[in-house]
């Protein structure tokens, strides 16, 4: 990878600026905790509001972070600019912490939207252009950046919903931030202390191989396909220990032809057409595939979403309105036009 020049780098902050926006890192401001660190709501000097991760950190000698490489994968997520990724504004490498600010999303995550209670309903055309926009986050990550990011977390805690419903994801290039290379003294340095993925959302083939690939992304995204059809969660340790994972649950119920019975309440009372929650079903089927193999990678999962999508609309409108007629652009979405006859 060719060496980038350090001044193209992200803000730095210190680490006094990043403690007096967090109110000394308060308990009281912290919206967050994973396997990489702790969240807090910091207000900067010129009053915006961000998002403060702090870093675990295993020992007190954080001086040689600020090598060549960790720079260059700062530079790297900083370089990220997607509408449905958490923008990366700076970062702070200190012996008492390392630090990194991100946008705030305020609308809490997808887990809070679909779990949360009271249980909020999302129709089913919103978990649709969920759905999407996730796909498309993941799609950036593993084909338009080089080298490509492999997220290893993707789960609905890791998915902001903004006030209008668009979806940005977080936590991306962490776990490769801190996967030092064997050669590297820095490697005892940083560890992600949490386990490699998230329980639910874990690609069996990881236990197989201990190397999580972009395919794991695409197993992990077929669990948040299933929470979106279901409403149930990823994990739930009060269901029966062969369904107590959600994809063994819905994966069982898809071969038995009984899809009906785990689909999510809300969405039958809503009354919208089945036919674009079976598509997504037997995407999401494909997602969880044990073989990493016979699962599609991102690209293909974006492109049957968008036709998902547009033969949803398509339904919608022909239930409501019982003519024929020209689907319009939808300008919250961005879509692309579809006539039909």
């Amino acid at each position: 990878r060719r060496h980038r020049s350090a001044s193209l780098l992200p803000p730095v902050f210190t680490y006094e600026e990043l403690e007096s926006s967090t109110n000394k890192f308060d308990p009281e401001r912290k919206i967050g905790d994973g396997g990489f660190g702790s969240v807090y709501l910091g207000q900067l000097h010129d009053n915006r509001i961000v998002a403060v991760k702090y870093l675990h950190k295993n020992n007190q000698s954080g001086n040689a972070l600020s090598s060549k490489f960790f720079c260059n994968e700062i530079l790297i997520l900083s370089s990220i600019n997607h509408p449905n990724l958490v923008k990366l504004h700076g970062y702070c490498s200190d012996p008492r912490g390392l630090l990194l600010v991100y946008d705030y999303v305020p609308n809490g995550t997808l887990a809070d939207h679909l779990h949360g209670r009271p249980k909020p309903s999302l129709t089913w055309p919103v978990r649709l252009e969920i759905a999407l926009q996730t796909a498309l986050a993941i799609e950036y990550l593993h084909f338009s950046v080089v080298p490509p990011i492999v997220h290893r977390d993707v789960t609905t805690s890791n998915i902001f919903v903004e006030k209008d419903m668009r979806i940005k994801v977080g936590d991306f290039g962490l776990s490769r931030l801190l996967a030092f290379p064997e050669n590297s003294s820095l490697k005892s340095e940083f560890v992600w202390t949490g386990p490699q993925g998230t329980p639910g959302y874990l690609d069996p083939d990881y236990h197989r191989s201990f190397r999580l690939t972009e395919k794991s992304d695409v197993y992990s995204f077929g669990v948040v396909l299933l929470e979106l059809i279901s409403g149930l969660k990823a994990v739930d340790q009060r269901r029966e220990k062969r369904e107590m994972a959600l994809a063994d649950l819905v994966v069982s119920k898809i071969q038995m032809g009984l899809l009906h019975q785990v689909v999510d309440p809300a969405l039958i009372l809503d009354g919208q057409p089945m036919d674009g929650v079976e598509a997504v079903a037997e995407l999401a089927f494909r997602c969880v595939a044990a073989d990493k193999d016979d699962r599609p990678d991102a690209r293909e999962i974006v492109g049957e979403l968008k036709r998902i999508k547009n033969r949803t609309r398509v339904l919608r409108l022909s239930y409501s309105n019982g003519s024929n007629g020209e689907v319009a652009k939808d300008d919250n979405i961005g879509m692309l036009d579809v006539t039909w006859g």
